[in-house]
């Protein structure tokens, strides 16, 4: 099992994953269609957007609770 302390990275890695996987698949599917080469294209687009989602997700999550903790009532 992996250490409590390293759930947010794992938050982080799983959620920058799987959303940057259904995008990028959503927008290449629209780009090319269901070409024969699409899962090549698909996993080339995913790799790149989860390598910039991944460090953007660490970075805005503290901010966006923050924000969200504002607009809420207690």
């Amino acid at each position: 099992m992996i250490p409590r302390r390293y759930a947010p990275l794992l938050f982080a890695l799983m959620l920058s994953g799987v959303m940057t996987l259904l995008v990028s698949g959503l927008s290449t599917g629209r780009a090319i269609g269901l070409a024969p080469d699409f899962a090549q294209f698909w996993l080339g687009a995913w790799l790149a957007s989860w390598g910039i989602a991944f460090p953007l997700v660490l970075v805005i999550t503290p901010l966006t609770r923050r924000l969200v903790e504002k607009l809420v009532r207690a």
